[in-house]
């Protein structure tokens, strides 16, 4: 399978990162995936090899994390930062048109950019996010982002990892654990694994000032087809407000994913089935 690093600059200077899959065959959309608030590109390698055969894949590195330049001022490390971000990789690899897939973070992100230029957006998918997040998901999250210091070893890095998401990916194994260790966190120079993102970022989500405006009419404003992904226990994307989204956009489809909360890895069957058939129906259309 093919895939590229491409670097770019941000319009404040930053070096960014982001992988880029070469569609093996002529076929469909570019699929944009963006990640949660302290994952990585390196959650979407596993669904961008799936997606290949049919359509070149884009997982970039938000500013902050795996390869992407650390921001020195962390009040930089905000939706409207990492949304302009993302136009500027797009505009630079003169990618016109996109079907987004965005989990949590990168959810919320898909729905700013379709309402932003809804001509470029083919669709999205909203991994386990909406418009609404559940409050105690919430206080869950402000509670651990960027307070995990760095581990001794890989294992302990993997049991730390499962203490953080044990409830959400009840069925992972010893070796499962790993793995998901190794895609968010990434070795120093010491060859000490520390979390592969910049602290500043809880530090941004935990003193963020001012009250955010009403995310219900930007989703009810949607054009695009969207396809909502939810963990069957998930936090933050609750029944309740998942209900509400249909009842706000009626052409709305969603899956709810067994055995997982926040998030699913886009790796269990219904959630590739449910890719799977939305991306098709994206292609037709186009």
């Amino acid at each position: 399978m093919s895939e590229r690093a491409h670097h770019y600059k941000s319009d404040d200077g930053l070096t960014l990162y982001c992988r880029d899959f070469d569609a093996t065959a002529n076929g469909g959309v570019t699929a944009l995936c963006l990640p949660g608030l302290t994952r990585n590109s390196r959650d979407f390698i596993a669904l961008a090899h799936h997606l290949q055969p049919q359509r070149r894949v884009l997982c970039p590195d938000l500013r902050g994390r795996g390869h992407s330049d650390r921001d020195p001022e962390w009040k930089n490390y905000q939706p409207p930062v990492y949304v302009r971000d993302t136009w500027t990789l797009l505009d630079g690899l003169e990618v016109q048109r996109v079907v987004i897939i965005g989990t949590s973070l990168g959810g919320l992100m898909a729905m700013v950019m379709a309402v932003q230029q809804p001509e470029r957006i083919a669709g999205i998918i909203l991994n386990d996010v909406g418009p609404e997040i559940a409050p105690e998901g919430l206080e869950r999250i402000r509670g651990y982002v960027g307070e995990t210091p760095s581990a001794a070893n890989w294992d302990e890095a993997a049991a730390r990892t499962r203490a953080v998401y044990g409830q959400a990916l009840p069925d992972l194994d010893d070796a499962g654990w790993l793995a998901y260790a190794r895609q968010g966190w990434r070795e120093d120079a010491n060859g000490v694994p520390q979390p592969d993102y910049d602290a500043g970022i809880g530090r941004a989500i935990r003193e963020a000032s001012g009250e955010a405006p009403d995310p219900w009419p930007m989703f009810r404003a949607l054009q695009c087809p969207t396809l909502v992904l939810r963990g069957a226990h998930s936090d933050i994307l609750s029944e309740a407000i998942l209900a509400r989204m249909h009842t706000e956009l009626p052409a709305l489809q969603s899956e709810t994913i067994p055995g997982r909360g926040h998030v699913p890895l886009l790796d269990e069957s219904p959630s590739l089935t449910a890719i799977d058939a939305f991306l098709a129906g994206i292609d037709a259309s186009k």
